[in-house]
């Protein structure tokens, strides 16, 4: 299903000129076409201009070979485009994450859960720190404010094309760089495995993964930079395609090599699925950039950027070493990990890999309506951009709280149906539903974090504050971690990481009521409005978890267990929530029916 945007009026300045439709523009003074008929002049400049030196505005002068009239810019945000853009970045998400399921499972069928899956997982770090970095939250809050900056400019007619200067401008320099990481993470692969899993017992093929894996650096720099500039066109189809191409590349090399390389096939689909990531996206940017002028050649000089277009370095810093912070968590889990007995770490990965899938889906509407946020902020309308996000926390708190329940109450059904087969064995069930559990308690952190920090960045503006409350959060998983590590094993690490990340979910929050001289760090959210709308889905969620464990215990196998246990769990929150009322419930449910009668008549009129 392809979005069709429907056009925005054009600012009411002067009228648009319109379109020529044949193969060259009619010259300024066209001839007479018939007998009678006078010659008629189009608007334009006066003929025969005074010689002299072109004045210097800084735009490319329009080729007269060339219509100038800009391409209507992106959909109003209505209810229907982003119920339409929702479900379809759910639907391409979901279908993502089950590819990445099927990966997770031929991982654990090939190689079981050890030693040789615990180095290729070291090497994972890569490819999961470039995808926080470069795709889903570190580049993505820098770049999408600075498009949705540039269409606005566009819109409001600003002189040359502002999209395309702000490409010409960072898009060599960010793969030249890209590309000097990559290198140099190569290069010093045996530390970096060294520092990573000191206790490893086979440290040589981590190092051989780890190189494989580098070339991620430059891929995903690409695939993310491609996802920024797309989402802020408001086209969705692409971007959230990305993963069913990554986990495709992964799973079929995995297939196909995995007899004769081992566990360094499933890193070689790592680099494969990069490369595919940026050719599923090429073709769609490319063509958003030429519709502004048809005539144009991409090679073009543009324009110079003005200061507050260009990609803010300090915000670019911010960014960046928030994504880096919260993904330390990993770092921190696979360190104190490797000092367990084999297998720890793929027990983590596991765990983590299914916890965190209700956060995922739930964070699904934040992913379309970022762009939003930002347009909304770049227009100077900080009201639609509060109502945006303070919708998005209630549905997304909702929807993952209702997640946790049922992650709580059937993680050894969902385990045992995934995993268990092959060298994944009933004792690797046990270890990862304990760790997949104590995981859980923190999903609501980690959505809440999602959210909150996009209000913090979609200015585009550089905000520290969030990073604190990111190292503050770190701080805290690792002092637990080290505390319990000798304990309880797996469970403290996990322990520590829900600990941590819930932390900076509520200095996030908190946040949003402190000033920072006389302005608000982020979108103005109503703080209280937002805990009161989560108390009665939390309540609904600690009564569904146990009641949908008990349900699964029945008898008949993990199928049925998971079906009893997850129908309960889905009974209990609704019952709980619906009849008083509850605010965030409330509001999901009629966001959801709503948006389901408008995809029913868009999609089957």
């Amino acid at each position: 299903m392809t979005i069709t945007p429907l056009p925005e009026p054009v600012p009411e300045t002067e009228p648009a000129p319109v379109p020529q439709t044949g193969p060259r523009p009619m010259p300024t003074t066209m001839p007479t076409t018939g007998p009678g008929t006078a010659p008629r002049t189009a608007p334009g400049p006066a003929p025969n201009p005074a010689p002299g030196p072109p004045e210097k505005t800084g735009a490319t002068p329009p080729h007269p070979s060339r219509p100038t009239t800009p391409t209507p810019e992106p959909p109003a945000t209505t209810p229907r485009f982003l119920a339409r853009a929702a479900l379809l970045t759910a639907s391409l998400s979901a279908a993502g994450a089950v590819l990445g399921l099927v990966r997770d499972q031929s991982l654990a069928r090939l190689f079981g859960a050890g030693q040789d899956t615990d180095a290729f997982l070291v090497a994972w770090t890569v490819p999961e720190f470039a995808a926080t970095l470069l795709i889903e939250d570190g580049l993505a809050f820098a770049l999408i404010p600075a498009f949705s900056m540039a269409l606005a400019r566009r819109a409001r007619g600003a002189p040359g094309d502002p999209v395309r200067s702000l490409v010409a401008h960072t898009l060599p320099r960010l793969a030249l760089a890209l590309t000097v990481v990559g290198a140099l993470l190569a290069t010093v692969a045996p530390g970096l495995v060294e520092v990573l899993a000191p206790g490893l017992p086979d440290p040589e093929l981590a190092v051989n993964c780890t190189r494989l894996t580098a070339t991620c650096v430059v891929s995903f720099g690409l695939a993310g930079y491609c996802s920024a500039a797309l989402r802020a066109h408001r086209s969705f189809l692409a971007p959230a395609a990305i993963y069913v191409a990554y986990n495709t590349g992964i799973v079929t090399a995995m297939f196909a090599l995995g007899g004769a390389w081992g566990v360094r096939s499933a890193a070689f689909g790592v680099a494969l699925g990069g490369v595919l990531m940026v050719l599923l996206q090429l073709p769609f940017l490319v063509r958003r950039l030429r519709t502004h002028d048809t005539g144009a050649s991409l090679s073009v000089e543009p324009c110079p950027a003005p200061r507050n277009q260009r990609v803010d370095l300090q915000l670019m810093a911010t960014v960046l070493l928030f994504a880096l912070c919260r993904q330390s968590q990993v770092l921190i889990e696979r360190f104190l990990a490797s000092g367990l007995p084999s297998g720890a770490i793929s027990h983590l990965n596991y765990a983590q890999k299914i916890a965190q899938i209700p956060m995922t889906m739930s964070m699904m509407l934040c992913t379309v309506t970022f762009p939003v946020v930002a347009r909304a902020l770049a227009e100077g309308d900080t009201e639609r951009a509060r109502v945006r996000v303070e919708r998005d926390l209630a549905v997304a708190a909702t929807l993952v709280l209702l997640g946790t329940a049922a992650v709580l109450a059937c993680a050894p059904q969902i385990v045992h149906l995934l995993f268990q087969r092959g060298a994944f064995t009933a004792e690797d069930t046990a270890a990862t539903a304990g760790v997949m559990r104590v995981y859980a308690t923190g999903l609501l952190g980690q959505t809440l974090t999602g959210v909150l920090v996009r209000s913090y960045f979609s200015a585009g503006r550089a905000a520290w504050y969030p990073v604190g409350a990111i190292a503050a959060g770190v701080a805290v998983t690792a002092w637990i971690g080290a505390a319990t590590i000798n304990s309880w094993g797996v469970t403290g690490i996990a322990a520590a990481n829900a600990t941590g990340i819930t932390l900076t979910a509520a200095l996030l929050l908190g946040g949003m009521r402190a000033r920072r001289r006389g302005a608000r760090r982020g979108v103005p959210v109503r703080v209280r409005r937002v805990l009161a709308e989560l108390c009665r889905p939390l309540r609904g969620a600690a009564l569904a978890a146990p009641a949908g464990a008990f349900a699964a215990n029945v008898p008949g196998g993990a199928l049925t267990g998971l079906a009893a246990g997850s129908l309960t769990v889905a009974a209990v929150f609704v019952l709980l929530g619906l009849p008083r009322g509850a605010p965030g419930l409330a509001s999901a449910v009629r966001s959801v029916r709503t948006h389901t009668r408008r995809l029913a008549h868009a999609v089957f009129r």
